[in-house]
């Protein structure tokens, strides 16, 4: 890999330097044409291929010199799933081999990258052990499943000068920019609020099961990892992992930090001086679930309150749309999500701002990896649509909200000490305690 990156390099400084195409060797040239060397590829493992991890694996193969070479996942029947896929993909799956144990992929010298779309409480360590091991890394959002496993992951980053992009691939997408630009240009006014929310229908927790044995071919041990032990229970395994503080942080921390990040950009606000939050399992009471379905976080700002309001079971958010920030402006308020974005004057406002709906041009997830593909043949991390920095930003943030919900307290944020006021609270939240031998590294 590293010959690979000095021959890009050596590359890019012919180019800039002015020397004829001519001049340059047809192997050298052939770079730019995205016609890339066998020498040039770029070999990833993908490890959790039961959802985001699989959508990672369509969208990196989509850009040229990416091989798969390793498929990862706790769940035999998964593996043998993706494995049948990979045809469709124009994947030679003789090629790729299948591990249960990630340390196996990151044990391989010939991996140069790899996808972490596991559930979030194993996003941190095996980022951190992905680092270690000399990868760069593609890891699936929220990035930390507590404020200082997030911390951590910037720290490892940093040590062992790795590329590392976040899943929050609405960075990468051109219309979600525009938008941004607008805000910015001073046309709406002063926004004295940013609502963001999250209404998801279709979403809702299994019903109670009594615990049972693990599927056949399913490493349950393995998928526990750092979490607490208990025995195996259906309504608490694959996609409704995220519905118990064990692993995850339900909408607040799986949808929020898409959407409170853009609420961040559009204000180029950073850090809040104060978070509320009231809500609770109001929607499915009866089912099995500890996150609440139902939440209204309030982040104070200065001269702004950011609003955060989540629903599971109901479609007919604000603005008669199930997802979307708005920034509410003196002129008029601009409304955006993944449909496009648009802006509603005010009515007594004395600037015409109005402006109809914009829709997508392009992929997102798409967008996302050409981006990180980009800054891991040119090594250089700045160029990141979202850094593991702006990644572990966003997810403290959003597990902010989810704290303040926990404790039932306005909570105040101190910055420069990365905590919360009440020692209390930081001491039973900012880090959720590691079981089963496993520990957070010091980084």
């Amino acid at each position: 890999m590293s010959s690979r990156r000095r021959f890009l390099q050596q590359g890019t400084t012919l180019l800039a330097s002015g020397m004829a195409a001519s001049v340059i060797s047809q192997p050298a040239f052939a770079v730019f044409n995205n016609r890339l060397m066998p020498s040039d590829t770029i070999r990833i493992g993908a490890i959790g291929i039961n959802g985001m991890g699989w959508a990672n694996v369509t969208a990196a193969l989509k850009q040229p010199g990416v091989q798969l070479v390793a498929l990862c996942d706790i769940d035999d029947a998964v593996l043998a799933k993706r494995m049948g896929e990979l045809p469709a993909l124009n994947v030679d799956a003789a090629q790729v081999k299948t591990y249960k144990d990630y340390r196996a992929v990151l044990d391989r010298k010939d991996i140069d990258a790899v996808i972490i779309g596991v559930p979030d409480h194993w996003h941190a360590l095996m980022m951190i052990h992905a680092c270690e091991a000399g990868k760069d890394v593609y890891v699936e959002k929220p990035v930390g499943n507590s404020i200082i496993e997030c911390r951590t992951m910037v720290a490892a980053q940093q040590r062992y000068n790795r590329i590392v992009q976040a899943g929050q691939w609405q960075r990468s997408q051109q219309h979600f920019r525009d938008a941004v630009s607008f805000v910015q240009s001073g046309q709406l006014g002063n926004i004295r609020t940013v609502k963001v929310w999250c209404y998801q229908g279709w979403m809702h927790p299994e019903p109670v099961r009594p615990d049972s044995a693990p599927p056949p071919g399913v490493d349950y041990k393995q998928w526990l990892g750092p979490a607490p032990t208990r025995p195996f229970n259906a309504s608490r395994f694959h996609f409704h992992f995220r519905w118990f503080w064990d692993y995850a942080g339900g909408l607040m921390t799986d949808w929020g930090v898409h959407l409170l990040d853009y609420a961040l950009i559009g204000m180029k606000a950073t850090t809040p001086k104060s978070v509320a939050a009231l809500g609770g399992r109001f929607a499915y009471p009866e089912l099995a679930e500890e996150t609440p379905d139902t939440l209204t976080t309030l982040y104070e700002f200065d001269g702004f309150n950011v609003v955060w309001d989540s629903a599971m079971g109901i479609d007919n958010g604000s603005y008669n749309r199930d997802h979307g920030i708005a920034y509410i402006g003196n002129n008029g308020t601009l409304i955006l999500n993944r449909g496009g974005w648009e802006v509603i004057e005010e009515k007594n406002s004395k600037q015409k701002v109005s402006k109809p709906l914009v829709t997508p041009a392009d992929n997102g997830l798409n967008k996302h990896w050409e981006n990180f593909i980009a800054a891991v043949r040119s090594r250089k991390a700045a160029n990141l649509h979202c850094s593991i920095q702006d990644g572990a930003h966003i997810a403290t943030m959003a597990q902010m909200g989810n704290i303040a919900y926990r404790t039932g307290k306005k909570l105040t944020w101190d910055t420069g000490a990365g905590q919360f006021t009440d020692d209390a609270v930081n001491k039973e939240y900012l880090l959720k305690p590691y079981h089963n031998g496993y520990q957070l590294p010091k980084v």
